[in-house]
C-alpha cells in the first residue's frame, strides 16, 4: 500500500496563498519526495531524477484553479476526467526506467505534459501519444513555451504506441489498461524497459524488461491511475 500511504499523508497540506516562491516550493517538494521514498522502503532516487523534479515547473501544467496546489505531493485534475500524477509517482516511474541522455522514450498518455517534461529533461527524445485532442494541444503549447524541442506529439490510441518510431529504450504508460498492450511490448528494444499500471478496480505498477526471447515482468506496487482511454 505504499503509494496510497504516501498520497494520504499529503492531502492535508496547506494551500498556497499570495505570490509564492515557486523555486522554494519545488525544493520543498524534492525534500518531501526524497523522504517518502525512504519511508516507503524504496531505494533512494538518483540525483538526476530529483534535480529534474526541482527544475520542472509543475504549476505551468495545471489548470488555473489548481495552481495553488501545484507543489503538493498529490495528483490534481486537469479536465476530461484526467489527472496530473502525484510527483512521488512521477519520480518513481522515471527512476525505474533508468533513462540515459541518449535514450529514446515513448510515453502513452501525454495528459498535462508534466511527465513528458520530466522525461525530456533526462532522455534524448520523447515521443508522446494522447487520445484526447484538446489535452494534447494544451500540452504542446505549454511544453513549447517552456522551450522543449526534443518532445514529439501524436494524437491517437496509445495502446498501439508509435510504431514508426520504434524501437524504444523505454516506454512509460501513464494510464491503466486492463492488461499490458502487446503492441507496446513489441516496440521495446532488447534490453528496453517499460513501466505500466495494469488493472481495473485494483491496479499494480508493472515493470517489463525485454530480453532476447521473452519479456520479464515484475510487479512493483499498488497504484491508482485513470483508465487508458479507448477510442469511441
Amino acid at each position: 500500500m505504499r503509494a496510497l500511504i504516501v498520497l494520504a499523508a499529503t492531502l492535508a497540506a496547506p494551500a498556497l496563498a499570495g505570490d509564492p516562491d515557486y523555486a522554494a516550493l519545488r525544493a520543498d517538494l524534492v525534500d518531501e519526495v526524497r523522504a517518502y521514498a525512504g519511508y516507503a522502503g524504496d531505494d533512494p532516487f538518483s540525483d538526476d531524477v530529483l534535480a529534474t523534479l526541482g527544475r520542472v515547473e509543475r504549476h505551468r501544467f495545471v489548470p488555473p484553479g489548481e495552481v495553488r496546489y501545484a507543489y503538493e505531493n498529490r495528483p490534481l485534475p486537469i479536465g476530461h476526467g484526467q489527472t496530473i500524477s502525484q510527483p512521488y509517482i512521477v519520480a518513481y516511474m522515471t527512476e525505474i526506467l533508468q533513462l540515459t541522455c541518449e535514450g529514446k522514450v515513448l510515453e502513452v498518455g501525454t495528459g498535462s505534459g508534466y511527465q513528458a517534461a520530466v522525461l525530456a529533461e533526462i532522455a534524448g527524445e520523447v515521443f508522446t501519444v494522447e487520445i484526447i485532442d484538446e489535452l494534447s494541444k494544451n500540452a504542446q503549447e505549454v511544453l513549447r513555451a517552456e522551450g522543449y524541442t526534443n518532445i514529439h506529439f501524436r494524437v491517437g490510441d496509445g495502446a498501439y504506441g508509435w510504431e514508426e518510431e520504434a524501437p524504444y529504450d523505454a516506454i512509460m504508460v501513464t494510464a491503466a489498461p486492463p492488461e499490458v498492450p502487446r503492441a507496446l511490448q513489441e516496440q521495446l528494444k532488447i534490453g528496453g524497459r517499460m513501466i505500466v499500471p495494469v488493472g481495473d478496480a485494483f491496479q499494480e505498477l508493472v515493470l517489463i524488461v525485454r530480453e532476447k526471447r521473452r519479456f520479464r515482468k515484475k510487479k512493483l506496487l499498488p497504484v491508482r491511475f485513470v483508465p487508458l482511454v479507448k477510442p469511441h
